[in-house]
């Protein structure tokens, strides 16, 4: 018997076909983002927080730490955003204080779509926090001083159109590679069908049939 071989399918590359057209769409469109996207500008001033003359030097580090912690609404009671020309909502969202554990430093670090923007929002900031820490230095025994004043950026700090279409692209494959994972198993109504395809095609095909011979009747 002969047996015609059965046909390949051609379901599998389709579905794997996902997986590149998913990272394409995911690089058209974090490119696309990052050209589209106003590009951000960042600016950090430095201030220093110095004992007094009768104040415990290690005073200096604690109250860096408490002064970072509060610098923006330090800033909001005072007047940084009039002297940053921003409102106290850009204030607040887009200047952020950290500080260090090992030096009384604090750094004051604006983001805005225009450089002297953020200049002038660090810079802001940091002079806010030097009238305020004048104000009470008789309480606390010590001051901020300004260390070092804001430059103005040249370079933007958000992502270029080309790191964000590798991004989206990388984002795009992992999707398209969990979709083949997690893709859902196929209907009973088109297994039943392709497993009667299968058996059609390989359905046995009878050979030639060959005439038995019946034995001649002897003469009388």
């Amino acid at each position: 018997m002969t047996r015609i071989p059965p046909r390949p399918s051609l379901l599998a590359p389709a579905r794997w076909m996902v997986l590149p057209a998913a990272v394409l769409a995911g690089a058209a469109l974090g490119g696309g983002y990052g050209a589209v996207k106003t590009p951000q500008y960042a600016a950090t001033s430095y201030v220093i927080v110095v004992p007094g003359e009768k104040s415990d030097p290690s005073a200096a580090l604690g109250f860096a730490q408490a002064y970072g912690r509060v610098a923006t609404d330090i800033a909001l009671t005072g007047d940084a955003q009039v002297w940053a020309g921003v409102s106290a909502d850009a204030l607040r969202s887009g200047v952020q204080a950290s500080t260090s554990p090992d030096a009384p430093m604090i750094s004051i670090t604006a983001r805005s779509a225009k450089p002297a923007t953020a200049v002038s929002m660090a810079d802001g900031v940091a002079r806010a926090l030097v009238v305020n820490s004048t104000h009470v230095a008789a309480n606390t025994g010590v001051k901020v001083v300004q260390f070092s004043r804001a430059t103005k950026p040249v370079d933007p700090v958000s992502p270029s159109a080309s790191l964000s279409a590798l991004v989206g692209a990388c984002a795009g494959g992992l999707l398209g590679g969990l979709v083949l994972l997690v893709r859902p198993k196929r209907p009973a109504r088109a297994a039943r069908a392709e497993a009667r395809h299968s058996r059609q095609g390989t359905a046995a095909v009878p050979g030639p049939s060959t005439a038995s011979q019946q034995p001649e009747p002897e003469a009388v």
